[in-house]
């Protein structure tokens, strides 16, 4: 893997129809905060070749709006992703990183924000980005790392969606 590209969720509903979590959807508004995260990648050449995306509803409807910029990538839904703990998600994309150059996650808070800042930290990122980050990392949010050789995170942008408003 030479790239992964972190991504929460687009804003979603409060509950679901059938009360469960995992069955939340996407608003309005998270549906349009996906969408423009996928164009914003793909604008700057960060296209995955393959998205591991949390089995809920709306980590599944968020990578739906985003694919669109993406059309070449392949999907894998994959149920351990749900609610993951920041070394589970890393665990599932160096695995994934072994066949594909760029893996993007679709995954949830607060692992997702976690490993962005581990992997910062690892890094050697300091200052605005890295505090930034320990600050929240909003719906619809993306981190980027280059991975180099061995395996070490290097930062590549932190890109929220009011960022385009």
């Amino acid at each position: 893997m030479d790239r992964l590209i972190l991504v929460r969720h687009g804003d979603a509903e409060r509950d679901s129809a059938t009360g469960d979590d995992f069955d939340r959807r996407l608003s309005s508004r998270g549906c349009e905060e996906s969408a423009r995260m996928g164009e914003t990648l793909a604008e700057l050449g960060m296209i995955p070749d393959l998205a591991l995306v949390s089995g809920a509803v709306r980590t599944r409807e968020s990578w739906a709006a985003m694919s669109q910029a993406f059309p070449n990538a392949e999907a894998r839904f994959e149920d351990p992703l749900y609610l993951a703990e920041a070394e589970v998600i890393r665990r599932l994309a160096d695995a994934a990183g072994a066949s594909a150059r760029t893996v993007l996650v679709v995954g949830h808070n607060p692992g997702l924000q976690e490993l962005a800042v581990r992997m910062m930290l690892e890094g050697g990122t300091s200052g605005g980005p890295v505090s930034r980050a320990q600050s929240g990392f909003p719906t619809g949010g993306a981190a980027v790392f280059l991975i180099d050789s061995a395996g070490r995170p290097h930062y590549d942008g932190l890109f929220y969606p009011r960022d385009r408003t």
